[in-house]
């Protein structure tokens, strides 16, 4: 039987992940997932699709101080409330949503502009913000975070072998940033699972999940090549987009860890 194998999370949206043994599955999606972003001076997102350099900051969630910290080269460190002060309100876009969030304070913006060499400013999307899942994949009271489309992201490791097999160069699961890796299952399996459980969790997943050039890019090094995605586009390619694990949608809210069973529910055929 398939199981889950590894969990991550993506606090600041774009910037590195932080592996976990245990995490809690909230109606955005993991908690902490991707429930900060950078934006520009104009409110919109910045990603690793345009400054891959996000992959060098180090992010760390330390619950004890109820902060957020963060490190990257030239601008150092920066501490953050884990719940910035809800009076300093913005509007900002991700994609073609426009949602409000709460700015992260004047030293994260001092922080962020140094980062990328231009204005920015670091937000925070309060619980009170609901950004819905497109209408044509999930259903009412589906929400996500400052994730690009879908609470969650699950991927195999046996479709990751199967890649590596094909590539002269082996890339890590974490080009993908996925939050639940599934051991146990055939390659590209995934992308016939419609429901599933996770441990007690019960989840749809209603699409495989197409890729872009964040995958070509080191999460370590920031630097940027042509691989996986070149490749997964001679057999992964459909309708002009290159798919790689599914997305995934909360039907109830709990605990998950690292061991639980992925039970497949409906599968297409």
């Amino acid at each position: 039987m398939p199981v889950v194998c590894a969990l991550f999370i993506y606090p600041v949206k774009s910037c590195r992940g932080i592996a976990l043994e245990r995490a809690e599955v909230q109606a955005r999606g993991l908690r902490h997932d991707r429930r900060w972003m950078i934006v520009d001076a104009e409110g919109m997102m910045v990603t690793q699709r345009t400054e891959p350099r996000l992959a060098q900051v180090e992010v760390v969630v330390d619950p004890e101080r109820e902060a957020l910290l963060l490190n990257a080269p030239g601008p150092g460190a920066l501490r953050l409330p884990l719940a910035p002060r809800q009076e300093a309100a913005a509007r900002v876009r991700i994609w073609s949503s426009e949602v409000a969030a709460v700015h992260a304070g004047e030293e994260a913006s001092r922080w962020a502009s140094d980062l990328l060499g231009a204005r920015a400013s670091i937000v925070f999307m309060p619980d009170e913000t609901e950004r819905s899942v497109k209408t044509e994949y999930g259903k009412e009271g589906d929400m996500v975070s400052f994730a690009d489309g879908f609470p969650m992201l699950v991927v195999s490791t046996a479709s990751l072998d199967d890649l590596n097999a094909r590539l002269a160069h082996p890339v890590p699961m974490n080009r993908f940033r996925p939050n639940i890796v599934v051991d146990g299952s055939e390659a590209w399996a995934e992308d016939r699972w419609r429901r599933a459980r996770v441990g007690d969790v019960p989840v749809r997943l209603p699409k495989p999940c197409d890729r872009c050039v964040i995958t070509t890019t080191d999460q370590q090094t920031g630097e940027r090549g042509v691989e996986p995605l070149r490749t997964l586009a001679t057999f992964r390619r459909t309708a002009g987009k290159v798919y790689f694990g599914v997305n995934a949608i909360p039907d109830a809210l709990g605990p998950i860890a690292v061991g639980d069973p992925f039970t497949v529910l409906e599968s297409l055929p």
